[in-house]
C-alpha cells in the first residue's frame, strides 16, 4: 500500500516539470499578477473617502511617539500598536500604558492587551470585549 501512495505522489510531482522536460518557456510574469496595478469598480469609495474611521496600525519606538498616535484616537480612529521594541524597558512600556490609558478614558474609549506585543486601543463609542470567540471542534 505504501508503494502506491509513493507512486500517485511521484506522478503528481513530475507534471510541474513536464514542460520544463520538453523544452516550454515559462517567465515569472505568467506565474504572478502584480496587485498594485489592477484598478477595481468603485475603488474611490472602498480606499477610504466617505469612511468615518479607520483601524490603523502602528509601532512604537519610544514614550515620545504617542503623542502623533493619540491624535488618531481623537480623530475616532482605532489604533493596533505594536510595541514590541518596548517590552524590554518596563518604565517606558509603564509610561506609553499609562498614557494610552489616560486618553482613551478621556475620549471614553478602550484600551487592551489583544496579543504578544500588541495593544489596541478605540475611540468614544467603541469597547473591547475581552472574551475570545471560539470555533467548534
Amino acid at each position: 500500500m505504501p508503494y502506491l501512495i509513493f507512486g500517485i505522489g511521484m506522478s503528481f510531482m513530475k507534471k510541474p516539470f513536464r514542460k520544463l522536460r520538453e523544452g516550454a518557456h515559462t517567465s515569472e510574469t505568467e506565474d504572478y499578477i502584480d496587485l498594485g496595478t489592477i484598478k477595481f469598480e468603485d475603488e474611490s469609495r472602498v480606499l477610504g473617502t466617505g469612511a468615518k474611521a479607520f483601524v490603523r496600525v502602528a509601532e512604537i519606538y519610544r514614550p515620545e511617539d504617542i503623542g502623533d498616535l493619540t491624535n488618531h484616537l481623537y480623530e475616532g480612529n482605532i489604533l493596533i500598536i505594536d510595541y514590541d521594541t518596548l517590552a524590554s524597558d518596563e518604565l517606558a512600556l509603564k509610561r506609553v500604558t499609562n498614557e494610552l490609558r489616560s486618553v482613551t478614558q478621556d475620549i471614553g474609549g478602550d484600551v487592551a492587551g489583544i496579543g504578544k506585543n500588541l495593544l489596541m486601543c478605540t475611540p468614544g463609542g467603541i469597547k473591547i470585549d475581552r472574551n475570545k470567540i471560539k470555533g467548534t471542534y
